[in-house]
């Protein structure tokens, strides 16, 4: 099987020669053989771990994204951030616990900013009404 990892600003995987690949989305862990029916799943921040024909093993992190499987030949995985790696242990402990840490401070910012986009729009509302007596009031 081919394999495709791509991130926004790179091809950081492609390797023709896959014979297994275990991957995880919100439901759990799951794995695809050569001749794996057609997919479409999101994955969760997770390492993506192969293997290749001749024994040889990979590991990649990646920042959610995500993963199809074609034909049972060709698997591609669109991702917002992935890393390469050796070390199976490092990716999991260091990698992904940056990830994690990054998608964190993301929602702390959406969630500041939904807050800061309410109180205006209530600061609003209380400026238009017509006993407000304010810069928009009659």
């Amino acid at each position: 099987m081919r394999l495709l990892v791509t991130d926004p600003t790179a091809i950081v995987v492609d390797h023709p020669d896959i014979a297994s690949l275990r991957a995880e989305d919100e439901s759990g862990c799951f794995g695809i053989l050569p001749g794996h029916a057609d997919l479409l799943t999101v994955l969760s921040v997770s390492v993506l771990s192969w293997r290749h024909a001749d024994g040889r093993s990979g590991c990649c992190a990646v920042r959610r994204g995500v993963l199809t499987v074609r034909g049972g030949r060709e698997i591609a995985v669109a991702t917002r951030q992935a890393q390469l790696g050796d070390d199976l242990e490092t990716l999991e402990g260091s990698v992904l616990a940056r990830f994690r840490a990054e998608l964190e401070a993301e929602r702390s910012g959406r969630v500041a900013a939904t807050r800061l986009e309410a109180q205006a729009v209530r600061r609003i509302v209380d400026a238009l009404r017509p006993d407000h007596g304010g810069a928009f009031g009659s």
